[in-house]
């Protein structure tokens, strides 16, 4: 009898542990810190934290920790307290805030891991300001580095320990080498990159600046001229051998002429029907009262050209497109292009002029110059910080420009796969993008991006606040929609706004909740001849009832760095995040002078890039 006691006191002990290991969990939750290298990762899977799978009964579970008569059991005991006592600073319990029962209802979690060809099925990661958006980015960008994938890092902010990040990561994995550094506020220090350097189509140079432009209402008409006169430029230039840049746009914009007596002369040089064409212009009489109003306020040289053209029914579609703007009475014309020039004066003023409209052939300056269809053959790392906090208007056009240019990209890769135009053949690669607060990036462009790029190995990760920034920034409920479509993986961390956490639990089915309700009553009994004066009854009723089986309200309650997330095919997961800790990392740079100057001395003979050749459709064969 002995032996069965102490059996069942041995029986009743690992239940009581399990329950006290299960009311501590509940109260107590710590920080999920680890260094550089201990951060997991593999060829074929994504690491994102240490969880479990969520269903019924963590819904019940949660439900049953919140009645009001369990609430003691959330609150710290003696037993937490005395430890608390004994406990190093280092070891200390650090506050991340939130309700630590909604992962505390599961005591066994276990790594969760995410698999890679899901990934191209985009992935959107929402939370509100300092929870742990950009730590996880440097979770993941950390794998996608190690794994050798084409890395792409939209830093709208300028997050100084994000780039710390990319460069440590890129330094350990051996590919400092292949690491571009655009940087928007540190113009010395940055790669050069020209937006619309790089296209399948001349028309895509009208695109992306037109893009910019507002087309609500009477502006519309206004975008259409632009877009018109801006692909009118862009042929001209890549006729005459010269790839189209923001400081040229701009210069023709203002006084188109010069481009137009370029482009004639090099046109009569190559027409042999023009030929002796100089000496017929300095014999040739014009008289400006019988010209069109537009011709009389242009220049001679200019109008001459123009009009021995039509004297001698010569024809060129591009001429005849530069001639036609000279119709237009000049301060007629500038007010039609008045929406165009604000747009390129913010890109071409100041240092932000030479990254954007690199010089090629200047040999004193040792900063590269990259286009994405490089970067990708090269299987490079590019960081882009755009300074939103110093200029939101120059930081949207780039940051649009660059997504414009990479679907172009996607595009080509669909159709002729990676390293068209070299010599032997390279595999695929996967283009890993994190686009982080990328609702001050996104535009029209980006939808493309998201619908199509995936069949060409792009993988997006967008990272955002709430979703109603997106609306606001896209001005569109439809549109936005439309983007949250094309996300198949959802990460969402603590959010503000119960829209954005709906967003989430809109997506989960209802389950059923066990409710226990306590029932008593009493009877009085009048019956003289009766013994009992009156019968009682006190019974517990077990109740089920359908729930969310997450509510927005946990959504808002999160600890930092924990999120739930919607993997494997919209299964919910919840997760504890690493946050990488940088304190002791031996290849963590101290700061961005100190990466700039570890590229430049990485720079060799290889820095003075020549421009590349351009076909007849403007593409650049390559470096």
């Amino acid at each position: 009898m002995g032996a069965v006691c102490l059996l069942l006191a041995a029986v009743r002990t690992v239940q009581g542990c399990l329950v006290i290991r299960y009311r501590w969990n509940l109260r107590r939750q710590r920080e999920y810190v680890v260094t550089s290298d201990e951060i997991p990762w593999s060829e074929d899977r994504l690491f994102l934290g240490k969880g479990f799978r969520w269903d019924q009964r963590h819904t019940q579970r949660l439900h049953e920790a919140r009645l009001p008569h369990n609430q003691d059991l959330l609150k710290p005991g003696v037993v937490s307290r005395i430890v608390d006592l004994f406990q190093s600073p280092s070891t200390a319990v650090v506050s991340v805030g939130g309700d630590p029962a909604i992962h505390g209802v599961e005591p066994r979690e276990s790594d969760t891991w995410m698999e890679i060809g899901d990934r191209v099925g985009h992935t959107l990661v929402l939370g509100t300001t300092r929870v742990g958006k950009t730590r996880l980015a440097e979770l993941l960008i950390t794998q996608d580095i190690r794994r050798g994938e084409v890395v792409i890092v939209f830093d709208p902010k300028g997050d100084l320990d994000l780039l710390r990040r990319v460069y440590a990561e890129a330094k350990r994995a051996g590919r400092v080498g292949q690491l571009f550094m655009f940087h928007l506020g540190h113009p010395e220090l940055s790669a050069r990159y020209n937006p619309v350097g790089n296209f399948s189509r001349i028309t895509e140079v009208a695109t992306r600046i037109a893009g910019q432009l507002p087309s609500e209402g009477q502006s519309a008409a206004f975008k259409e001229f632009v877009w018109r006169f801006v692909n009118v430029m862009a042929r001209a230039l890549v006729a005459l051998g010269r790839k189209p840049d923001y400081e040229q746009i701009n210069r023709y914009a203002s006084n188109v002429e010069p481009l137009l007596v370029d482009y004639f002369e090099h046109w009569f040089e190559r027409e042999p029907a023009a030929a002796g064409w100089r000496e017929e212009l300095e014999s040739m009489a014009i008289d400006k009262k019988s010209l069109a109003k537009g011709l009389q306020t242009r220049g001679a040289r200019a109008v001459t050209l123009v009009e021995y053209a039509r004297r001698k029914k010569l024809y060129d579609p591009i001429a005849h497109a530069l001639a036609s703007t000279l119709n237009y009475e000049k301060s007629y014309f500038d007010k039609l292009v008045a929406s165009l020039l604000p747009l390129m004066e913010k890109l071409t003023t100041g240092r932000t002029a030479s990254l954007l409209s690199p010089v090629y052939d200047d040999l004193n300056d040792w900063r590269p110059v990259f286009d994405w269809t490089s970067v990708i053959n090269l299987g490079g790392i590019v960081y882009v910080g755009l300074d939103a906090l110093s200029d939101y208007e120059v930081a949207a056009a780039v940051g649009n420009s660059m997504f414009a240019d990479l679907t172009s990209v996607a595009g080509s890769l669909y159709k002729f796969g990676t390293g068209h135009g070299l010599p032997g053949e390279m595999k695929s690669r996967r283009i890993a993008i994190h686009a982080d607060e990328f609702n001050e990036l996104i535009g029209d462009e980006f939808i493309p991006l998201l619908n199509k790029a995936g069949g060409a190995g792009f993988q997006v990760t967008a990272y955002t606040q709430t979703w109603s920034d997106v609306e606001a920034r896209i001005g569109s409920r439809a549109k936005a929609g439309q983007i949250a479509g094309n996300f198949n993986t959802l990460i969402m961390l603590r959010v503000k706004e119960m829209a954005t956490a709906e967003l989430l639990t809109d997506q989960l089915p209802e389950v059923r909740v066990v409710s226990t309700v306590v029932a008593s009553s009493v009877t009085d009994n009048n019956d003289p001849a009766d013994f009992a004066d009156f019968s009682s009854r006190n019974e517990d009723r077990i109740l089920t009832e359908s729930a969310p089986m997450l509510a927005p309200s946990d959504l808002v309650q999160l600890p930092k760095g924990q999120a739930f997330a919607l993997i494997h095919g919209g299964l919910l997961h919840k997760i504890r995040m690493p946050l990488p800790d940088a304190s002791h990392d031996p290849m963590m740079p101290e700061s961005i002078a100190a990466i700039g100057r570890e590229l430049k001395s990485l720079t060799g003979v290889d820095i003075h890039r020549k421009p590349a050749a351009v076909t007849e459709e403007g593409k650049g064969i390559g470096f």
